[in-house]
């Protein structure tokens, strides 16, 4: 349930025609008083002798007891109150109830006798509005200091008792959220999202690994978007707002909007902050000159295991770093993940945008970050965006499964570490982002993994055996675990491939499996097949000819080795 206080204003009668109306865009319906402060107020909706007028010149009432000079200039309180999507269905009895427990809790009717006049509208299945005069019947103005934390207080109490979806609670650095006039146009539109999402979307991809604000309106530009900035008497860039081609208004014109009304960080002084010129433009894809437009476009697999080395040293960062170095690699993780969905290929591209979408939330507290700690990983989104549209296959796809499973393991780690400092939201959406880079890394390694495995499957004996012996003496705590596994025989492989390589595979298996927690995994031997890889910089893609009947046995075996039921399944891994 959410509750929103809106801007007080002064025109009692006007909110009540709005209320009261067919709305912006028809989408109101029945309108009808559910409650008001002595219950006995008439309704406009239902009472056909009743006008608008006499309603608000009821409310207004109490405005009467003060003397000239001394009525508020904004005397109108506006809350409305609304049921998560997915909740049942409330009766206009329980909509009183929480009407009446919204004006107690937040001050405007505190239950003494003399509150404030207020009325509850309801013109909609999911939400309702209240109308406050700010003066109360005993000619004082009410105690409403902090009013929305209180409301939002309120509605966790009632979402307890009531049944309904628990809201995380919020901490203001929130996205500000599609009006109704928003969401109803964008159903009318067909859209999935809003204007307002989709320009979020955009533009955050256009901010991911930019070095310099000429890159990053260029790039809106070339995502099709309509760009107006504003100038400082020094001719100085002071701000800048967007609009979606084809988004008009009842006059024709363009909605633009303001970066900082998309999301707090996208304000142009929050994304300048990111900038670090020097060490954002020696990334791969850009010139001494630091001239994005003649940037050299690295390989696709070359940006992915550049980016995987990033998310490592990110990851290491975000579990023992400063607050501040933390943050900043966080907030970065959020542009790795904008750019790797913008590149990714088709069979991951759904899920790498949701759960880029979903980190957004994850990407923003109250800590400060520090970017200068965040270059690499900003470097690493730049060679991304550079690097263009991945293939599905081949070393391309496989080392996207590499670094989505390091990307996994980073958002669990940014999910701790939002928890440790009771950043519910931030916590709980870096977790949903960790869930869709789960079902991206299964459709990604599918392939490569499938590969492996044959290569393992059909390894010397002596050979297998040799590894076996490798297996026990590096992590002899994980080694019967990992050898029930499917993804044992591609371990195998990626041991011998270490060999061949010249390293001393006992020593390299023992420092991947010892370098972080494997609690998480369901599939030991996944996650050292591409920290093996990664560390040895051995090829990710090892068989151009593997067959989907290669990638479907696999597949199978693994689904089978997970099932309910099975020793060696576990939770919380791609």
């Amino acid at each position: 349930m959410i509750p929103r206080i809106h801007q007080q204003g002064s025109n009692t009668l006007g909110l009540l025609h709005y209320l009261y109306g067919r709305g912006t865009h028809e989408e109101h319906v029945d309108p009808h008083l559910v409650a008001s402060f002595d219950g006995m107020a008439p309704d406009p909706g239902r009472d056909p002798s009743v006008t608008k007028k006499d309603l608000q010149h009821l409310l207004d009432q109490p405005l009467s007891l003060l003397g000239p000079g001394q009525r508020p200039g904004k005397h109108v309180w506006h809350c409305s109150v609304r049921a998560a999507p997915g909740d049942p269905i409330l009766s206009d009895g329980q909509w009183a109830e929480i009407a009446r427990r919204m004006v107690a809790a937040t001050g405007i009717d505190p239950g003494d006798g003399a509150g404030c006049r207020w009325a509850a509208v309801r013109h909609a299945e999911d939400h309702i509005h209240i109308i406050a005069t700010l003066v109360r019947e005993d000619g004082r103005r009410p105690d409403h200091h902090r009013s929305g934390k209180r409301a939002q207080a309120e509605a966790r109490l009632i979402e307890a008792e009531y049944g309904l979806h628990r809201v995380t609670p919020g901490d203001g650095t929130a996205a500000q959220r599609p009006t109704s006039a928003e969401r109803h146009k964008a159903e009318r539109q067909g859209r999935e999202r809003t204007v307002r999402e989709e320009l979020r979307e955009t533009v955050r991809r256009a901010v991911a690994g930019a070095a310099t604000e000429a890159e990053f309106f260029d790039r809106l530009k070339a995502a099709g978007l309509l760009v107006r900035t504003s100038v400082l008497p020094s001719g100085d860039l002071r701000g800048y707002t967007v609009a979606m081609p084809g988004d008009r208004n009842k006059d024709g014109e363009p909605v633009f909007y303001a970066g900082s009304t998309l999301a707090p960080d996208l304000s142009l002084p929050r994304i300048r902050d990111r900038f670090n010129t020097a060490a954002v433009a020696s990334a791969p894809g850009s010139t001494g000159r630091q001239d994005h437009r003649a940037a050299q476009q690295p390989a696709p697999s070359a940006a992915r295991r550049t980016a995987t080395h990033a998310a490592w040293a990110a990851l290491l960062v975000v579990d023992h770093g400063d607050d501040g170095a933390a943050a900043a690699q966080i907030a970065a993780t959020g542009e790795v993940l904008d750019a790797l969905a913008k590149t990714s290929a088709l069979h991951t591209r759904q899920q790498l945008r949701e759960a880029a979408w979903a980190f957004e939330r994850a990407s923003r507290s109250h800590t400060r970050a520090e970017f200068r700690h965040s270059q690499q990983l900003r470097r690493a989104a730049r060679g991304l965006v550079h690097s263009g549209p991945a293939l599905g296959r081949g070393e391309d796809g496989a080392t996207t499964a590499m670094l989505i499973d390091t990307l996994f393991f980073l958002a669990l780690a940014a999910a701790h570490w939002h928890a440790q400092r009771h950043h519910a939201q931030q916590a709980a959406a870096a977790r949903q982002a960790a869930e869709h880079l789960r079902a991206a890394y299964q459709a990604a390694a599918a392939q490569p993994l499938g590969a492996l495995y044959q290569r393992g499957r059909h390894l010397a004996r002596p050979l297998l055996q040799r590894q076996t012996a490798v297996l026990r003496e590096a992590a002899p705590e994980l080694a019967e675990q990992i050898l029930t596994e499917p993804g044992w025989y591609a371990l195998a492989a990626t041991l011998a491939d270490a060999e061949a390589a010249g390293h001393d595979p006992t020593a390299l298996l023992a420092d991947a499996a010892g370098r972080r927690e494997l609690d998480t995994a369901d599939s030991v031997s996944d996650v050292l097949v591409w920290r093996l890889r990664r560390t040895a910089d051995l090829p990710a893609d090892t068989s151009h000819a593997v067959t989907d009947a290669h990638t479907a046995q696999y597949s199978a075996n693994r689904a089978w080795q997970q099932a309910p039921g099975r020793s060696g399944a576990r939770r919380g891994r791609p």
